[in-house]
């Protein structure tokens, strides 16, 4: 299966800043009201890795949704398992899409939980950055997209993810990764995974939507992103994220 994920993920006290048509950072949720009406969305996805049940559900939705190469995860699931002897294991057979059979490991599990892992639709994004024909873009309501039309297949934005999300589509040499179903939010309709998720561990919506629900976690809980540290400005939010996930 075609993704991984690497480093410590870390705690970050998150600051949403959006940027106006201007390009100006917007530094709250009232400067947003003041933005153009084609930017009238902007949205976010949060996890909360303490409901997921690593079911598969969400990557098997995906993969119908959005017809993934065989072999290939627009997203996956990883289980951790921690142990008495101080071993992390992480698995994600096949991406997770036909859930997780029992593994032996050293010692006794302590603790286990399962990890949802998808494209972050960065802010500051490394794979827009080195994309030499700049068919990888931010939409207007903060969704990174790939033109298709454009892309040259080089696989520059594929070395440059540091989520390792990206790959190159064997069918059509062009880089694919998650849009949040793009084409379906644009109709008013919440990505594939998340309709299909049994326990709600996956959450996407619209921050300039005064109750949605992913403003409502994101502005008092909190929340948490995969490598603070790089400062690429995820916006995919994870609630209960362990340390020892990379």
């Amino acid at each position: 299966m075609k993704m991984a994920a690497s480093g410590m993920a870390g705690m970050l006290i998150v600051t949403l800043i959006p940027k106006s048509s201007s390009g100006q950072r917007i530094h709250n949720i009232e400067e947003m009201k003041h933005v153009p009406d084609w930017m009238d969305h902007y949205y976010a996805y949060v996890v909360d890795t303490t409901k997921c049940i690593g079911c598969g559900a969400c990557a098997r939705a995906c993969k119908r949704e959005n017809d993934t190469p065989d072999g290939y995860s627009r997203t996956w699931v990883e289980r951790y398992q921690i142990t008495d002897t101080g071993h992390v294991y992480i698995d994600s057979p096949d991406g997770g899409i036909n859930s997780f059979p029992p593994k032996d490991v050293e010692g006794n599990v302590i603790k286990g939980f399962f990890v949802p892992k998808l494209c972050n639709h960065c802010r500051n994004t490394p794979c827009t950055q080195v994309c030499p024909v700049n068919a990888s873009y931010e939409s207007p309501q903060g969704v990174v997209l790939v033109d298709k039309k454009v892309c040259i297949g080089c696989g520059y934005c594929v070395q440059a993810c540091p989520y390792d999300t990206r790959y190159i589509d064997p069918r059509t040499h062009t880089a694919d990764k998650c849009t949040w179903c793009y084409h379906r939010v644009t109709k008013g309709l919440a990505p594939a995974c998340v309709t299909v998720c049994p326990t709600k561990a996956r959450i996407f919506g619209d921050l300039k939507m005064k109750n949605s629900q992913v403003r409502e976690i994101i502005d008092n809980q909190r929340v948490m992103v995969l490598k603070p540290e790089l400062n690429t400005e995820p916006y995919c939010f994870y609630i209960g994220l362990d340390r020892a996930v990379r």
